[in-house]
């Protein structure tokens, strides 16, 4: 009963896939380059609402075009970004999805601004995506809140990163697990709190510190774990990996 069940699910969700190309092709006839899995992944986030998925889409084709229109983030229109030396790509989970970790308390205001900032999660996305094997097309973050004070405080940037993830990015995010979260981030937390989407919290994980190790490693191996958290790897800045 259960296999004929997901048949009939997968043949729906085919359905809609094949509908909605036609209608993203129709109005914006550059998209015959998107795949497949693309479109499904603004269904799923969209629960298999054909128009509501497709107007998503098509914003997020726009978004593209103008803050992307190279195609690529290059190194060099995130500099400040990349001299905080925050984030990190290490390893893969037990399901082989790529693992991300920041170090938030690296995180500092600069005068590159929201935008930069911006540009930087997206080259930080598009980074993993590569790392991507066949069939995979989600990822793991880890962000490790250790030494986090006032003056690593940004909210208009984890807006801005939570904006990305939620519409430019949908069914990306596997799980964001936070670690050694200080007291006082609660204050900023409640700040964002509401902007985040019922399917996002879910994604959310807040890790006690007494069994950190433990529930890092019920999803990912010892050997994939970055040396600080108690696993075998070496930090690999995201402009080095």
């Amino acid at each position: 009963m259960n296999n004929s069940m997901e048949i009939e699910d997968e043949n729906i969700e085919k359905t809609k896939i094949s509908l909605m190309r036609i209608l993203v092709e129709k109005q914006d006839p550059s998209s015959k380059e998107v795949e497949d899995g693309a479109l499904r992944r603004f269904l799923r986030a969209r629960d298999l609402d054909v128009e509501k998925a497709l107007n998503m889409f098509l914003k997020y084709l726009n978004w593209k075009r103008n803050f992307v229109p190279n195609g690529s983030i290059s190194p060099s229109e995130i500099r400040h970004e990349i001299q905080q030396n925050k984030m990190f790509l290490q390893g893969w989970d037990k399901k082989g999805r790529p693992i991300a970790l920041l170090l938030a308390a690296r995180h500092f205001q600069h005068e590159g601004s929201v935008d930069e900032f911006k540009r930087f999660i997206v080259y930080l996305f598009d980074k993993i995506i590569t790392r991507m094997p066949p069939g995979q097309e989600k990822f793991i973050v880890i962000g490790d809140l250790k030494g986090w004070g006032y003056a690593n405080s940004d909210i208009r940037a984890y807006l801005a990163a939570l904006s990305l993830v939620q519409d430019y990015y949908p069914e990306r995010l596997e799980k964001l697990f936070v670690v050694h979260a200080p007291y006082i981030f609660m204050t900023a937390w409640k700040v964002v709190y509401p902007f985040i989407d019922p399917k996002t919290r879910k994604k959310m994980i807040f890790v006690d510190n007494k069994s950190l190790k433990s529930t890092l490693l019920e999803e990912i191996d010892e050997s994939q774990l970055p040396a600080t958290l108690g696993g075998k790897l070496e930090l690999v800045p995201i402009h080095n990996s």
